[in-house]
């Protein structure tokens, strides 16, 4: 996938298609320390670093603008609309533009290598340098496996993605936004079936997403057609009924609005109707032809791609898929010993699976199903983080800015929305970010693991890493909005930790839920290799997860097609974790008593989403800048 230089919110990049061949990528830098036959280093005015940091960070300007121009999508996640013409187009899935916008990656890798010097930067220059250089690099790396990778799952997808984007962040305040509105809808048509000619050539060239994931994609995508315009079943397909209702609200004469919505109802009928016909038709071609594997290791070039994934969601080079197994079951087991551990502290008698399914099953581990119950949670939720809240002067230097409350997910979305995930606020800080908690169903929220929760979403979790990075103030627009989720979900995993050994956690099954959270996330380390490089089956890796957490079969199956047609992601939570506690505690080797959480997680936190190889150097650059005094 290429990575744009835009970020839609603090959970994920905007992405697109792109392919190149990573061999492209300029040499590594000479950073060698001269040698007594060398010359010395000249040396460099601060006056020369701020002119040469100015140069890079025009550049990174340029780069920024010049990918959020070719990104309609883009422009309105970020919410710019001034642009009507952007503002009613889709982004260009074309090969064509995929091999542009591979071509612009090498040209800017160039540029970079060629225009600036890096020996005159200033050190958060530098920085900046390296986390651009690991995005392009990365680009062209994972490029090289566009034809590898599921366009339509039941997982995710433009079928649905698409739609999602218009009725959730397609604004219309005028007329013309309206207008543009229905431009995408005329549009919608031609760049599904551009999509769907490229699924059909990657499942004649042996690629297809599993057998489970049709049947889904096709009742998405019948779902998307079901209702007015396209039948008489009495009720309004989602998008005509968005349409309409955006429309009907606009302050403009009763003429214009019909005008409007008689160009919708014909884009609906014309463009977006035969073009998702078309996509099912495909799907169902493809579901007759699909083979029993799971797997990428199946795909062409499947062992390469997979590794490249890894390289991906790990940020990392030195990990190879056998590295990742072995780690995650020697995590499974370490975890497994400090849960019998609470066991005996609360008197469980009997074996740990016996005490997943006593947490699952008694009632005391739940609120009521209840507004009364309901309540209890929000305020408890809140009473956490605001504990949290006062000690985290103790543990960090810097602290955001961007208030964040604590909030019950809406009623308009509340029986789609996730148990629990944290939204970063605006970058104006006009309103305050927030940890939502889905209260639909109370039986599916334990109380037990209500702590771990909140330190993850909220705080010292996402919050502090999202807000952060949004306030930064010396650094360019792409760095303050890029992600990497071992970095950002590593560092809300290490969240959880960091709370138990800031001296929270007191409450035995509070800490249990911790280590329920910690292990699930080492499980899926086992798992996606196990499919994807071991060869296991769907089967298989379910019943490692039923053994290994305290998950259900049906959360389990959920979870395991995710990591089979999502392969490498579900590995960067664990593993940036563990990288994080590796880096501090290799400083707290290296500093012994002057080792200080303040410094350190400054440290982590003062640069960004950076890839996990630049995180290491960080740290390995305060320890001897503060070695050296």
């Amino acid at each position: 996938m290429r990575t744009f230089l835009i970020s839609v919110s603090a959970a994920a990049l905007l992405a697109a298609c792109g392919q190149s061949d990573p061999g492209d990528s300029a040499p590594a830098r000479d950073n060698a320390a001269p040698t007594q036959e060398t010359q010395a280093p000249e040396t460099i005015t601060d006056e020369a670093r701020a002119e040469e940091t100015a140069r890079l960070n025009a550049f990174f300007e340029e780069v920024f603008q010049r990918e959020l121009a070719l990104s309609p999508q883009g422009q309105t996640y970020l919410g710019m609309v001034d642009d009507n013409e952007a503002y009613g187009r889709w982004d260009d899935v074309s090969d064509a533009a995929f091999d542009d916008g591979q071509a612009r990656t090498r040209e800017y890798l160039d540029r970079l290598h060629s225009e600036f010097d890096f020996d005159r930067l200033t050190d958060e220059a530098q920085v900046s340098y390296r986390f651009f250089e690991f995005v392009q690099e990365n680009n062209l790396d994972q490029g090289a496996f566009r034809d590898q990778t599921y366009i339509f799952t039941q997982f995710f997808g433009p079928h649905s993605d698409m739609p999602s984007l218009l009725i959730g962040y397609h604004r219309v305040n005028s007329a013309d936004q309206a207008g543009a509105y229905v431009n995408r809808l005329e549009a919608l048509g031609p760049t599904i079936e551009t999509l769907t000619q490229q699924a059909a050539a990657r499942a004649d060239a042996g690629v297809q997403p599993p057998a489970f994931a049709y049947p889904v994609v096709i009742n998405t995508a019948r779902g998307i057609i079901t209702g007015a315009p396209f039948d008489e079943s009495g009720t309004d397909s989602p998008l005509w009924a968005d349409l309409q209702e955006k429309t009907n609200a606009l302050d403009i004469p009763q003429e214009d609005k019909d005008d409007i919505l008689d160009r919708g109802r014909t884009a609906l009928i014309e463009s977006v109707g035969p073009a998702y016909e078309a996509l099912i038709a495909e799907m169902e071609r493809q579901a007759e032809t699909v083979g029993e594997d799971d797997g990428v290791w199946h795909l062409p070039r499947g062992e390469a791609y997979y590794e490249a994934q890894l390289r991906n969601y790990t940020t990392r080079d030195d990990l190879s898929a056998e590295d990742v197994h072995q780690l995650g079951l020697s995590e499974v087991d370490r975890i497994h010993e400090e849960m019998r551990a609470i066991m005996q502290t609360v008197g469980f008698e009997g074996t740990l699976q016996e005490f997943f399914a006593h947490l699952r099953e008694s009632p005391e581990f739940y609120y009521e199903n209840t507004d009364e119950g309901r309540q209890r949670y929000l305020d408890e939720a809140t009473a956490m983080v605001d504990t949290m809240r006062e000690e985290l002067p103790a543990y960090f230097g810097r602290l955001p800015q961007a208030e964040m409350e604590v909030r019950a997910v809406e009623a308009y979305r509340i029986e789609t929305a996730t148990g629990a995930f944290y939204e970063p606020g605006p970058l104006d800080r006009s309103a305050p970010a927030a940890y939502y908690v889905n209260l639909a169903h109370m039986d599916e929220l334990p109380v037990y693991q209500m702590e771990t929760l909140a330190y993850h979403e909220g705080l010292p979790g996402h919050h502090l890493q999202s807000a952060i990075a949004q306030e930064l103030d010396n650094v360019p627009m792409f760095q303050r909005i890029t992600w990497y989720s071992a970095y950002g979900e590593g560092w809300a995993l290490y969240s959880e930790r960091l709370g138990k050994d800031m001296g929270m956690f007191t409450d035995p099954y509070q800490d249990f839920g911790r280590l329920s959270y910690e292990v699930f996330r080492a499980a899926r380390l086992v798992v996606d290799t196990g499919i994807h490089f071991h060869q296991w089956s769907e089967e298989q890796a379910i019943d490692y997860m039923l053994e290994a957490t305290p998950m259900t079969r049906g959360d389990i199956t959920n979870e395991v097609r995710r990591y089979i047609v999502w392969p490498g992601q579900a590995v960067s939570y664990k593993v940036g974790m563990l990288t994080i506690l590796d880096l501090r505690e290799r400083a707290m080797t290296a500093l012994g008593d002057d080792f200080d959480y303040r410094e350190f997680h400054d440290v982590v936190l003062g640069n960004g989403s950076v890839p996990l190889t630049l995180l290491s150097d960080l740290v390995d650059e305060y320890i001897a800048d503060h070695q050296n005094g």
